[in-house]
């Protein structure tokens, strides 16, 4: 990948982290596997990671939660060493006590948000809370939506944000009687954000798509998907400009008071939007497909969202794969660790056995968990 910058984290410390009163790590290579039974602490390592880029990690935990037990006091910290060909930079952040959010240093440089990471770290994940993506309610998706979008546009998250909150600001003045001029001014703002969110969505839906079919040239074993945004909102406004869109939007919530007051929230608009997943080799929605065939579109969709990502972003991506070959077989495996060593990302996987990784290429690392303490294995 021409003009792609390579980002990997080659040093990570946790301090007070989950089950973690201190760990580091010396990262040399690009695929970092972590093994060991279950509830060693494992998934914990991944978690720490997730906190290197913007968002609420990959378990959406309550911060103050994340405190080692055995210290309960004191909040916790995750700092990384990050190179980038060649140029090192000090990323960090972490939970002071009582503090609500976190804090983000950038070579020791307090930060404002946790997006001015997005300029040093992409980072995606596949976790086994994820297998029922397909199955779950229609905002998983979209929040799964919304994680591959800001690693293409790190704007997207505020934007959603603010989106969410003028919406509940407009909810609010609905219940309590606002005035008709004030609820004119929100939903103005309502409309933007919404429009901005839903272009953003959109236009991720079709990039992965394109990445997706360019995938199946590849002649991977794992099925393609289909994807395609749906939703009143996608069906009312498609073929409409951005401009149209938003007056269209505007004029939908304008003549929608009543019966949203009614309702008790907004009735329509991209918060209702779904992401339709289809097995396309079967031609049959992902959500009718076997748990392994799901599993499995999900992974291709994940190689090819990395693939995607570092085209757009000219940053490779970071990848956090938990439990991913437990459910694979061993050509599935090895196909899994080619590819992804062809990609170049560096990723981070974890397993019960040593055994799932033995078709690992060389150099990769291997990191044995156990008892709050990481072993190096093999390298």
């Amino acid at each position: 990948m021409a003009d792609v910058r390579v980002a990997r984290l080659n040093r990570l410390s946790l301090t007070n982290f989950r089950n973690y009163a201190s760990l580091d790590l010396d990262l040399a290579a690009q695929l970092v596997a972590f093994v060991g039974a279950n509830g060693t602490g494992k998934t914990n390592i991944l978690e720490a990671v997730s906190y290197l880029t913007a968002g609420r990690g990959l378990r959406r935990a309550n911060l103050a939660d994340i405190t080692c037990k055995q210290v309960q006091e004191g909040g916790w910290s995750v700092a990384s060493k990050v190179d980038q060909d060649g140029l090192d930079v000090s990323i960090g952040t972490g939970l002071k006590q009582n503090e609500a959010g976190r804090r983000v240093r950038i070579d020791g440089v307090d930060q404002r948000t946790s997006d001015s990471l997005l300029d040093y770290v992409r980072i995606l994940w596949l976790i086994p809370a994820m297998d029922g993506l397909f199955t779950g309610p229609g905002s998983d998706r979209r929040r799964f939506l919304d994680r591959l979008t800001l690693s293409l546009n790190p704007a997207h998250g505020r934007q959603v944000s603010s989106f969410e909150k003028a919406l509940r600001q407009r909810n609010r003045l609905l219940e309590q009687g606002g005035s008709a001029s004030y609820l004119t001014a929100v939903e103005q703002q309502v409309a933007e954000l919404g429009t901005s969110v839903a272009l953003s969505r959109r236009e991720t839906v079709s990039l992965l798509q394109g990445t997706l079919s360019e995938q199946a040239e590849l002649g991977l074993p794992f099925p393609i998907a289909g994807l395609e945004l749906t939703g009143d909102f996608e069906a009312e406004t498609e073929g409409l400009s951005a401009s149209d869109q938003e007056d269209h939007f505007r004029k939908l919530l304008e003549d929608g008071r009543p019966r949203d007051r009614a309702a008790g929230r907004t009735l329509t608009g991209p918060h209702l939007s779904d992401l339709h997943v289809r097995h396309t080799a079967k031609d049959m929605p992902a959500s009718q497909s076997s748990t392994g065939e799901q599993k499995a579109l999900l992974i291709g969709l994940i190689l090819a969202h990395a693939d995607l990502s570092a085209s757009v972003s000219g940053l490779t991506p970071i990848l956090l794969l938990d439990e991913v070959a437990a459910h694979l077989d061993p050509n599935r495996r090895e196909a899994l660790f080619a590819r992804l060593d062809a990609l170049g990302c560096q990723v981070f996987m974890t397993g019960t056995d040593e055994s799932l990784f033995e078709s690992l290429p060389i150099p990769s690392q291997i990191f044995a968990i156990e008892d709050g303490k990481a072993r190096l294995l093999s390298v």
